[in-house]
């Protein structure tokens, strides 16, 4: 006899569909002497095969140097200038890629996580097959390697930020999205948020979602994810709206997929969460591109 089990939400890929991370292979190999590493509006995840790396930051709140001395994954979600330093003649082994986060500084997950994060490999369960699957790949040229390889990063990046959902605080990860997702009763209402965003999501609604009284889950999310359901539904709609304003969109035709009464109910909101009206904020990223 068969027993009903409780279904898990997916907690990433209603993120990632709307919000993609492209990875792209730039190096395979060993780096000796000094390499620095700094492209403007994209992460990097380089993956530490061998050797021992000394690494170094100029940018506050990072440390100064760090010594890397065992097979790690190394992960920066946004710009990040960073440096290694290696011996110059028996260099250290690399696989590197940069990340392209949809959205930019926008994009919900770069903004949930730290600036970096650092893992030995041998505590991420699971990364062995894509690892071994991407070192076999990086190691020899041969037809599409470089697009294969960039899928493989990808799905090397997915089983990260699986891993830090289900391990936040050994991430060093604040309060936010992330941590709302690790949370099982929050992460079914968030993720019933990120898939319908247009819906009416009253407190009722989505305390039923996440099976808490109101009370009980207006407390909790407030602790765990930093902030009132009711703020971080209107920043998620914000974003899909940034998202779906550079791609073309009229903002008339987004006020109804978002939940608004009408453009200019969105608009409202919209300028209170960004400071600019959606007219001078898409002004603003035409200059900038």
């Amino acid at each position: 006899m068969s027993h009903p089990i409780e279904s898990t939400p997916d907690r990433l890929s209603g993120l990632l569909e709307r919000f993609r991370v492209r990875a792209h292979l730039f190096h395979t190999g060993a780096l000796c002497g000094i390499s620095r590493f700094d492209v403007k509006e994209r992460g990097f995840l380089h993956v530490l095969r061998e050797g021992h790396l000394t690494l170094s930051h100029s940018a506050r709140g990072l440390p100064r140097r760090m010594e890397i001395r065992e097979p790690s994954l190394l992960f920066y979600p946004r710009h990040v200038v960073h440096t290694f330093h290696n011996p110059p003649i028996e260099g250290s082994q690399f696989t590197c890629a940069t990340l392209e986060f949809a959205g930019g500084a926008m994009n919900p997950v770069a903004r949930a996580l730290p600036p970096l994060i650092v893992l030995p490999l041998a505590r991420v369960e699971g990364l062995d097959a894509a690892l071994s699957l991407l070192f076999a790949e990086t190691g020899r040229v041969r037809c599409g390697q470089r697009l294969l390889a960039d899928r493989l990063f990808e799905v090397v990046l997915i089983q990260l930020l699986r891993w830090m959902l289900d391990h936040p605080a050994d991430a060093g990860i604040q309060a936010g999205l992330i941590t709302g997702l690790s949370d099982p009763r929050l992460a079914r209402a968030l993720v019933a948020m990120h898939e319908a965003p247009g819906e009416t999501w009253n407190l009722d609604r989505m305390a039923s979602c996440a099976g808490m009284s109101r009370s009980a889950f207006a407390s909790a999310f407030r602790e765990i994810v930093g902030q009132t359901p009711a703020d971080y539904l209107a920043g998620w709609r914000i974003s899909l709206a940034q998202a779906r304003l550079r791609d073309g969109v009229p903002i008339k035709l987004l006020a109804n997929e978002l939940g608004y009464a009408n453009p200019s109910a969105l608009s409202r909101v919209f300028a209170a969460k960004v400071g600019k009206s959606p007219r001078e904020w898409l002004q603003t990223q035409a200059s900038e591109h």
